[in-house]
């Protein structure tokens, strides 16, 4: 069973063309026009074991939503068709990652309810260009799309940098494990028959 998905989004602020793999080999081709969040993506990619591609253009020039929130978008759509009926699957997923100071957890839930709780203080309004309220759009935009649970917890931490580059190494890592095919799981695992 191959697990990938393409996506295509085109609107008057963006043009996104975008790939995903769920059982990859942590692979990233990544152009968004958004320095920081190919970044955070390519960390997000490579922890999580996926394959992603990502052909992006937006409308930087005004500022960095568009383009992020679209992304965002694409993504849990692309990984919402690749899971299919998501047979097999573990379903949850939990992950600490540390990076110096700080130090994350994202819980996922593949449950077909979306909900993204973000309990996170970012201390900088900014990372170089990049205005750092759009890591909650991002993610709330893909837990949406991807219609799952996702709780992102940062436990402590001062530098903004390091809290979001361990909020996404945990995303990926939380997202692999719950994306597991287990092989004691028969059909789905809910006793409602369906996710």
């Amino acid at each position: 069973m191959v697990r990938e998905a393409s996506v295509e989004r085109r609107t008057n602020e963006t043009d996104i063309k975008l790939s995903f793999a769920v059982d990859g080999e942590g692979q990233s081709k990544l152009e968004t026009s958004v320095p920081f969040l190919t970044h955070m993506l390519d960390l997000f990619t490579k922890h999580g074991q996926f394959n992603l591609t990502i052909d992006a253009v937006g409308d930087v020039e005004i500022d960095d939503h568009h383009t992020t929130e679209d992304i965002g978008i694409c993504l849990g759509q692309a990984l919402r068709e690749a899971l299919g009926d998501k047979k097999g699957i573990k379903r949850y997923g939990n992950a600490f990652v540390p990076m110096d100071e700080a130090l994350a957890q994202v819980v996922v839930d593949l449950s077909n309810r979306p909900h993204l709780e973000f309990r996170a203080e970012l201390p900088s309004a900014r990372v170089g260009t990049f205005d750092t309220e759009l890591v909650h759009e991002f993610l709330w935009k893909f837990a949406l799309e991807a219609r799952m649970n996702l709780h992102v917890i940062v436990h402590y931490g001062h530098n903004t940098h390091h809290i979001i580059e361990a909020i996404f190494k945990a995303f990926g890592r939380a997202l692999d494990e719950a994306t597991m095919i287990d092989p004691r799981v028969k059909g789905v695992p809910s006793t409602k028959g369906m996710l």
